[in-house]
């Protein structure tokens, strides 16, 4: 078990036209998981989802927990039929998705909080080593390992051949995801433990400094870069030609994604140590620090608030994840929630027991989650006899 403080810093032209339009998510059916929230624009939504909802998410139960020997901070990946996620013991660990049956381990030389990539066969992964891992996703066989200047918090976004990630060494890698050489990399200015989002030759990230920057995709130069201030933990978001991120000064933003205009700033009830989900014009965010443990979802055009839900027992810092009318998220008071998008109701929970930091996942009726307690938690509805 680690210290609250540490677990908190885990827990953050052409393309204008592409955005406009909209982003298409990265995985093509409610099968897979490939990446952190989901898809490359980060908005922790799968769209394809209409097994569990409003109407049955109720009747949720455990179908298997499988052990590692560390916290889980990593968010998992499903990728055919595997289920993958990091563990703070150092390892990599990949379960069957259906039974919990373990299928290997791969060890890094350092405890894990980066969620995986899993992307043509290949995972992706940082350790506080230092380093970021690419691990056969059939076999765990290491492929390569890139050194950065300091421990690697950052999840990796993977488009068209690069892996991009950020470090605490201050700087934004893009790396070959076939030999691992570095393609570019760009200083920040702070360090960095949100991971990238990447759209339209963009990509997009937030620095512990208080900063947000757009990047070229292809050469690492810097577009434009905003200074909300506080610390930016909370991975950015995209979504019809925005940018959205919490800060830890209790504010939301949204940007414009082509120039870092401010569209409007709106302020919660409580620090915002993780990532907000982007969904049907609706922007959720759940609150930590000092304020309030709450869900808050605003108007992503206006930022007006739609609804608060009620109080929350326990710090919130684990991501939302949005799937068909629910909205799932993490605590720690060591439970699982789920809302009602429309009014925020509650309509489910789960204790598991420790503290819950990872972000929950929802791939094909199965809620995917990893707690304080070493385990990766499988939910789903029981099957009719």
């Amino acid at each position: 078990m680690i210290g609250r403080n540490v677990a908190r810093r885990f827990t953050a032209s052409v393309f204008a036209v592409t955005l406009l339009m909209g982003l298409p998510a990265l995985a093509g059916s409610s099968a897979h998981w490939e990446q952190f929230r989901y898809s490359l624009a980060k908005d922790g939504v799968n769209p394809h989802e209409k097994t569990l909802g409003v109407k049955n998410v109720a009747k949720l139960t455990e179908l298997w927990a499988a052990k590692t020997k560390g916290d889980i901070y990593s968010s998992a990946a499903v990728v055919g039929g595997t289920a993958y996620v990091g563990s703070y013991d150092g390892k990599v660990y990949a379960f069957d998705a259906s039974t919990g049956k373990q299928v290997w381990t791969a060890a890094t030389k350092g405890p894990i909080m980066s969620s995986p990539a899993v992307v043509n066969g290949v995972l992706y992964i940082g350790s506080l080593d230092d380093n970021v891992y690419a691990f056969n996703a059939s076999t765990g066989a290491q492929i390569w390992s890139f050194t950065t200047g300091d421990v690697v918090r950052s999840s990796p976004a993977v488009q068209k051949g690069v892996v991009y990630i950020g470090s605490e060494d201050d700087n934004l890698y893009a790396l070959d995801a076939a030999t691992g050489k570095q393609v570019w990399t760009t200083p920040t200015g702070g360090k960095i433990d949100a991971s990238p989002a990447v759209a339209g030759g963009m990509v997009y990230i937030g620095t512990l400094s208080g900063a947000v920057l757009a990047v070229d995709s292809s050469t690492g130069s810097q577009v434009w870069q905003a200074n909300p201030g506080g610390a930016i933990y909370s991975t950015p978001s995209l979504y019809k030609g925005a940018v959205y991120v919490g800060s830890t000064n209790a504010n939301e933003y949204s940007f414009d994604a082509s120039t870092g205009t401010q569209n409007w700033m709106e302020t919660t009830n409580g620090d915002l140590w993780g990532s907000q989900a982007v969904d049907d014009g609706v922007v959720y965010v759940v609150t930590g620090g000092s304020g309030n443990y709450q869900c808050d979802a605003f108007n992503a055009t206006t930022g007006a608030l739609i609804w608060n839900s009620a109080d929350i027992p326990g710090e919130l810092g684990s991501p939302p994840t949005v799937a068909n009318g629910v909205v799932y998220f993490g605590s720690k008071d060591d439970s699982l929630y789920a809302l009602s998008t429309k009014t925020g109701a509650q309509l489910w929970s789960y204790a598991t027991k420790n503290e819950v930091i990872a972000s929950p996942i929802v791939v094909n009726g199965t809620v995917y989650l990893g707690s304080n307690d070493g385990n990766l938690y499988a939910f789903g509805l029981k099957k009719k006899k």
